[in-house]
């Protein structure tokens, strides 16, 4: 994840180093300074990930949640999260969520909460139905209701009502979803926004100026898609 921060550097976390060659997943993070050019070390995490999220926090910290580690051992998700403070240049562990997750979605809502939603649970192939709310003034993790799909590499956006539309997903390429909805902060609960015309996962979804979405591309198990829609 690469995460910009109040000060106009770069915060770059986690990844792997080549799953196919027998890789791993890293705890690395490091600083991206635009003024000089350079990078510098930005500590370890506790726990190396990848496909996690980064949520840039109104406090100015980031939130790491979530995502997988591959390493000498069965590649697992995790339930585990992280903040990082630019300020103090430290890491510190920030509660767990209710379901390990990998491949989700993090989007700060309007109230300041982030919310997380759906996920792979590896090594199964299945994704998660649940949805996390994470409070930056408690640290603590809440569950948020149930999806109606169990999906990874699905998107969220944030509307411009406050509420946040969800598209598409799938799990392990085995199968893609076409299913939307949405998420309404103010009554924490989930409702259908009809269909894609294709189901895809690993697409992905911008709001424009107009107020409405635009869904692009995405795979139907290993074939990518080149349709586009609009919610």
């Amino acid at each position: 994840t690469a995460t910009l921060l109040s000060n106009g550097q770069v915060l770059v976390v986690g990844g792997d180093n080549g799953l196919t060659a027998g890789g791993a997943s890293l705890a690395s993070a490091e600083i991206y300074d635009p003024a000089t050019g350079k990078w510098t070390s930005a500590g370890t995490l506790r726990f190396s990930r990848s496909q996690h999220t980064a949520t840039f926090l109104p406090n100015g910290r980031v939130l790491i949640a979530g995502g997988i580690n591959v390493g000498p051992h069965p590649p697992s998700a995790l339930a585990t999260a992280e903040l990082y403070d630019p300020a103090a240049a430290t890491w510190t562990n920030t509660g767990t969520m209710t379901a390990e997750r990998s491949g989700h979605t993090a989007t700060l809502l309007p109230n300041g909460i982030v919310l997380a939603a759906g996920g792979r649970v590896a090594p199964q192939p299945d994704g998660s139905w649940s949805a996390d709310l994470y409070d930056p003034d408690t640290g603590l993790w809440t569950a948020a209701g149930t999806l109606s799909t169990n999906a990874s590499g699905l998107t969220a956006t944030l509307m411009p009502n406050g509420k946040l539309l969800v598209t598409g997903g799938g799990y392990a390429r085995l199968r893609a979803f076409s299913t939307t909805q949405l998420y309404d902060p103010a009554t924490d609960l989930w409702t259908d926004a009809g269909s894609l015309a294709a189901a895809r996962q690993f697409h992905t979804a911008t709001l424009l100026p107009n107020g409405r979405v635009l869904v692009v591309g995405g795979s139907v198990g290993f074939n990518a898609l080149s349709s586009t829609e609009l919610y």
